[in-house]
């Protein structure tokens, strides 16, 4: 079985404050500040995201899909189907992972409490290798792929060339830079460098290597770094990609990566609605 835990939780809210200055049509805003951003109908074919997303990893060989949500998920049970597991849709088994908001918290703990309560809701996970990757990313099904061959490591991650993403410098400098060893390891992630720092870690060749934020992980080695991780003294959650980093520093030369140049097509704000307009 390919499992693949996509992360659609959240609210939204950037891409919510965006609507009032869009170009939009009112239909279209309506619909986007009533659903998740992963929800919007999109280009000619007035699918969501999920589905474009859902059918590359199917047509790359994934079978199951996580789906993790908020609890107020029936949008989400709208389009994918309203049973807890074994839902088909865009030609996978979808199920669904909940997070629950810690007690005495008014928004969810982060992306790695998110990955940590999928795990424990369905514990099979723990023995298996999977992928996780944001749900407001349309990640290729060449992306998805690699992430499936077999490898020299136990996990793995796609390192996406800076040069190859079409987004603005100012959007391009906010993602996270890899340092990777000879071997192709990760030796570690820099959040939000500056240009200065970033050109650092060109790759032998020239390139700068950023996250995209879709992995690979063995779910038993995954876990305790999940429920370990410390909370984000400014943004107070547990966030994946600091589990991460404490996996890399704990186990050393366990996390492959995988080189891609390819722009990704991303839904943050409403003026990225336009950008979809192809698919």
């Amino acid at each position: 079985m390919n499992s693949l835990l996509i992360m659609a939780g959240g609210a939204s809210s950037r891409m919510k404050k965006s609507l009032e200055n869009s170009s939009l049509s009112s239909d279209q805003k309506e619909v986007a500040q009533r659903v998740h951003k992963s929800l919007i109908p999109l280009g000619k074919t007035q699918k969501p995201l999920l589905f474009h997303l859902i059918s590359n990893a199917v047509a790359a060989g994934y079978t199951d899909v996580y789906l993790i949500t908020s609890p107020e998920n029936e949008a989400f049970q709208q389009w994918v189907g309203n049973a807890r597991s074994n839902n088909s849709f865009a030609g996978a088994k979808v199920h669904f992972a909940i997070q629950h908001l810690s007690e005495g918290r008014e928004k969810p703990l982060g992306t790695a409490d998110a990955v940590e309560q999928a795990l424990e809701q369905y514990p099979a996970l723990l023995h298996e290798t999977f992928t996780i990757c944001n749900g407001d990313n349309l990640y290729s099904s060449a992306a998805f792929k690699q992430l499936l061959q077999d490898r020299k490591a136990t996990n793995a991650l796609i390192s996406y060339a800076r040069s190859g993403l079409k987004f603005s410098d100012e959007r391009i400098a906010k993602f996270a830079v890899m340092d990777i060893d000879t071997e192709g390891f990760l030796k570690g992630i820099i959040e939000k460098p500056d240009q200065e720092t970033a050109e650092k870690y060109r790759d032998d060749t020239g390139e700068i290597r950023v996250s995209m934020n879709i992995f690979s992980f063995q779910g038993a080695q995954l876990y305790p770094y999940l429920k370990n991780c410390p909370i984000h003294p400014e943004r107070q959650e547990k966030e994946l990609p600091n589990a991460i980093k404490l996996l890399n520093e704990k186990e050393p030369k366990e996390i492959l990566c995988f080189g891609r140049a390819e722009h990704i097509l991303d839904l943050t704000a409403a003026q990225d609605i336009a950008a979809f307009e192809g698919i």
